[in-house]
């Protein structure tokens, strides 16, 4: 915090990274609509690396807006749930929603292990 009680600006880098992470989750949202429509047990899969991105991409925008001193840690793992549903998701190449919010996952991941090794 700065002195006058007020935080400082997130840096570039930490703002394009809660975009990113903000995308994801929306894309992750949107995928497991699809993937309720489509039923079958190889879904099922894919709709819990879903559910897991969705919830850590969410919170991990929220503690690096709120400057957590945990918020490092966060993107750590949330890098890793979010590689975890781009795998998931590109299991099935042909179905675009995936594809894209694969695509979306990959980004988040790759802005938050930057992050991760950031100094917050």
């Amino acid at each position: 915090m700065a002195e006058s009680g007020t935080m400082t600006p997130m840096s570039k880098q930490m703002q394009d990274c809660v975009e990113a992470c903000m995308t994801a989750h929306t894309m992750c949202e949107e995928a497991m609509s699809s993937c309720l429509h489509m039923g079958g047990q190889p879904q099922m899969q894919i709709m819990r690396a879903l559910m897991d991105c969705s919830e850590m991409t969410r919170m991990c925008s929220d503690m690096m807006m709120r400057r957590s001193p945990m918020a490092q840690e966060m993107c750590a793992m949330c890098a890793k749930a979010c590689d975890m549903c781009a795998d998931a998701c590109m299991s099935m190449p042909d179905d675009e929603q995936l594809v894209r919010c694969a695509e979306a996952c990959r980004r988040c991941a790759e802005m938050c292990r930057a992050m991760a090794g950031a100094r917050m």
